[in-house]
């Protein structure tokens, strides 16, 4: 057997429980399996008690094939140097918005010249960014996490090697499962709820996430339909620093009647679907959203979504044709921006359209929601399985590192260009 090429990757850590780390821990985890790689990975993006480098062993691949080492942040040019120089990696996988990663393209040229970047990117929303041109110039192979993203990459740069390979859930775990099952689980775990409708959220407490504009708006809704009729369970750290304090929002508001409840504990992959199956409608109404994992994993399990139509999860409501919940239009697309991103859509909703729509959820008989949330499955299961995932990330990387090359063998790059200047 020929010797395992190597994959320095950048990213959130892929033990994180954030969308970035689950499809990092699913791509490494696919790649491995096919005992062909192994992985040198900055675990990053979280806090670390510790910086020591440890394994991640699995009877499935090499006790030595998958070395983490923690970073703060994503690391900088001398610990990616470093790694070049002790490591040699074949390959510079890398993921997430690249608002964290000009300073890795700066030193382009010296990975470059040596071995392929592929970058799995995270784009939000229209207008064409521009200012990213640069960026994907620098990069050998873009991978695009949804349509959108494709479409901006496609129109920014199109001279760029571009794929489109969205985010999968893992069927097997995120699936429909027994009523007696989930009944059982909401008495044990949701007791005094009696019959109320279900609404779940699952995200990270950020303002993007419009957290706090979420429990104002439910609570309206719940003074409409009678609030012991509804519950809004929020999986979430209600006082995440990067977000608002959304427990003394509960108090200040009086709404501490079980009508907004918080789930703050760390759950596993297979309880978690417990919580979508016992859900009558998940929600996600971000004003910007790359993907929107929680969603997914919602319609996996044959649970339908409310969603803010932008970004990935314009094509997870709808294929066009058939819809698995409801997708609401943006009232107002903001033209916000920094330094560093001088210009993308915000899109923001407003209360009525949000209310009128967890009425139209609440109104539905058990059997339409059922039946959405079925088609919604099947849809999930079509164009955003594992396996087409798995192979797909298979066959791509096994052409890069054929196509491409490393080192002695590298292909395809030139630190030079020849110019027409005029006399």
């Amino acid at each position: 057997m020929s010797e395992k090429k190597k994959i320095f990757v950048i990213s959130d850590h892929p033990m994180a429980p954030s969308g970035v780390g689950t499809q990092t821990r699913y791509v490494i985890d696919t790649l491995l399996r096919t005992g062909k790689y192994k992985f040198f990975c900055f675990g990053g993006a979280v806090k670390h008690e510790k910086y020591d480098q440890h394994k991640i062993v699995d009877p499935a691949w090499d006790e030595d094939d998958w070395v983490v080492q923690p970073v703060d942040g994503y690391g900088s040019a001398e610990t990616v140097r470093k790694v070049l120089v002790e490591y040699k990696p074949d390959i510079l996988w890398f993921m997430t918005d690249p608002r964290f990663y000009p300073w890795l393209w700066q030193i382009e040229n010296e990975i470059r010249s040596n071995i392929p970047m592929v970058y799995y990117h995270v784009w939000d929303n229209y207008p064409p960014p521009m200012y990213n041109r640069k960026w994907y110039l620098s990069t050998d192979v873009v991978v695009s996490i949804s349509k959108v993203t494709h479409d901006i990459v496609s129109k920014v740069a199109p001279e760029v090697e571009n794929h489109y390979i969205p985010h999968a859930v893992d069927e097997n775990v995120f699936r429909k499962l027994g009523k007696e099952q989930v009944e059982e689980f909401r008495n044990d775990n949701f007791p005094t709820s009696g019959e109320r409708t279900f609404f779940f959220w699952n995200n990270r407490n950020a303002r993007r996430k419009q957290s706090g504009t979420l429990i104002h708006w439910f609570n309206k809704f719940a003074e409409k339909v009678g609030p012991e009729n509804v519950c809004l369970i929020m999986h979430t750290d209600p006082k995440d620093p990067n977000g608002q304090d959304l427990e003394k929002i509960l108090d200040d508001f009086n709404l501490m009647d079980g009508r907004i409840l918080f789930s703050n504990k760390k759950m596993p992959p297979e309880v978690l679907a417990f919580m979508y199956n016992m859900a009558d409608c998940t929600i996600n109404i971000s004003d910007a959203e790359g993907f929107g994992l929680s969603t997914l994993e919602s319609l996996s399990c044959g649970t339908p979504i409310l969603v803010n139509m932008t970004g990935g999860l314009k094509e997870q409501v709808t294929d066009g044709e058939n819809w698995f919940g409801i997708g609401l239009e943006p009232t107002s697309k903001s033209l916000i921006g920094s330094q560093a991103v001088p210009y993308i859509y915000e899109d923001r909703l407003n209360e009525e359209q949000f209310v009128n729509a967890l009425v139209k959820i609440y109104e539905m008989s058990d059997k339409e929601r059922e039946k959405m949330g079925d088609l919604g499955s099947e849809h999930i299961k079509k164009n955003y399985n594992f396996n087409n995932f798995q192979l797909h990330w298979i066959e791509l990387m096994d052409d890069i590192v054929e196509r491409l090359g490393s080192w002695e063998t590298r292909q395809g790059y030139k630190s030079w260009s020849l110019k027409e200047v005029a006399g």
